[in-house]
């Protein structure tokens, strides 16, 4: 199941990347900035939770987008609380990207079907709930 997994995963990331790469961004990139316009300002690791990314990735990421002025840091409460913020060249960089990102997305439901697509999704949850809590057991 795992090869099965990365291999559609490395396969619709593909296909949003193309979508995508003319506005200068990458998937994951992408996924960041939606997530940062839905949640608003989220601590690094609660970030990473919910992207179920590692610490050492999410941060190599995140250096870039910040380099790029779609991201901003503040320290939260405890000091050694680092908060990830939707800078407002992220905000710009969104709203390009999102037709592009929107089309590719339409075409892949398209072709999938309504009943297909929402039996992916909800697969998807439900797999990616079970591999992140107690190390997948149940």
């Amino acid at each position: 199941m795992c090869a099965n997994f990365r291999r559609a995963s490395r396969a619709i990331t593909q296909l949003y990347e193309k979508a995508i790469r003319p506005y200068g961004l990458r998937a994951t990139q992408l996924t960041i900035l939606q997530v940062l316009s839905r949640a608003g300002d989220l601590p690094q690791g609660k970030l990473g939770e919910i992207l179920a990314m590692d610490s050492t990735s999410l941060t190599r990421t995140l250096a870039i987008m910040r380099r790029n002025g779609w991201v901003a840091y503040r320290r939260g409460e405890d000091k050694r609380e680092r908060w990830v913020c939707f800078a407002p060249g992220g905000k710009v960089q969104l709203r390009r990207v999102e037709p592009a990102w929107e089309k590719a997305q339409s075409q892949l439901r398209r072709q999938l079907g309504d009943r297909d697509w929402n039996n992916f999704l909800e697969f998807t949850r439900q797999v990616t709930s079970i591999a992140t809590t107690q190390g997948g057991s149940r």
